[in-house]
């Protein structure tokens, strides 16, 4: 085993001094939304700054679920999120599996053509799809013809259904499928399975992490929506927790304790959905990687 140098353990040493510091840094304004929701009013603009909090306080939490109908906007948020996420995981990986594993006219061209959205910013796209949503038949009072009604606007599926199949699902998945044997397809034929049988019970187990890994993107997508929610829903019941947060500034002021803690609470899901699926997440990386 050849003997490491003290230049080489002094490069290992400043190296990760510096990720260190750089994770120090990175993790400062999220230390200081937590300690600023703990934080009696007093204390949040005492000078000089306090990183440590005198007296830990929860009433900036529950002022955060009772000044606004939080609660109803954390489940709409939710509902959403989880929506778009059982959408592009069966569609996208359907889709992806057939664009990498099947042959039919028009495949490279159609994918060249869904992959082309990427390259379209939203802020484009948005009076179209609000047309469409607005003029859907048969749904918000519409009739046949898309006249008389709202459609599917202040309803969940104005959020879910413009991202139900993304580009970024379809083409990630494909690239994944992309990844695996041939030999198990040619085998599972011989066999005489069905092509849905080879894709779901023998591709489709084999692609865990990166579905794990697309479910994470899609709900923090998901669960992030601010804009288009504007958009799509006049009714406060239907408010996601993103424009819940805007309530807690009024009359050019701002109620910075609550806002902290219903910060706090916004970032939790994502934070532990990443944790419990992080392993997924890592071997999805690995795995690309290798190939």
């Amino acid at each position: 085993m050849k003997k490491q140098t003290p230049y080489f353990y002094a490069r290992e040493t400043v190296f990760y001094a510096a990720l260190i510091a750089l994770a120090v840094f990175m993790l400062l304004p999220f230390y200081w939304m937590i300690i600023t929701s703990l934080k009696p009013n007093e204390d949040i603009f005492r000078d000089p700054i306090q990183w440590l909090p005198n007296r830990i306080t929860f009433e900036h939490y529950v002022s955060a679920f009772t000044l606004v109908p939080f609660g109803r906007y954390f489940f709409n948020s939710t509902i959403m999120a989880v929506m778009g996420v059982i959408s592009n995981l069966i569609l996208g990986s359907m889709a992806g599996y057939a664009f990498a594993r099947l042959r039919f006219a028009g495949k490279n061209w159609l994918f060249q053509l869904k992959l082309s959205s990427l390259l379209i910013p939203g802020i484009v796209t948005m009076i179209p799809t609000f047309i469409i949503l607005r003029s859907f038949p048969l749904a918000g009072g519409n009739n046949l013809l898309g006249q008389g009604g709202y459609g599917l606007l202040n309803s969940y599926w104005a959020v879910v259904l413009p991202g139900a199949a993304g580009a970024f699902a379809v083409f990630f998945m494909r690239q994944f499928f992309r990844t695996l044997p041939d030999d198990l397809m040619d085998a599972a034929r011989v066999d005489g399975a069905s092509e849905w049988t080879i894709f779901w019970r023998i591709y489709l187990p084999l692609c865990k992490p990166a579905l794990a890994t697309l479910g994470i993107f899609t709900f923090q997508g998901g669960w992030n929506v601010f804009l288009w929610a504007i958009i799509v829903f006049n009714d406060p019941n239907m408010a996601t927790v993103q424009m819940g947060l805007q309530a807690f500034t009024f009359n050019k002021q701002t109620d910075y304790g609550p806002l902290m803690a219903a910060n706090v609470v916004v970032s939790l899901p994502v934070i532990l959905i990443f944790i419990f699926a992080q392993r997924y997440f890592v071997q999805s990386i690995a795995f690309s990687g290798s190939k």
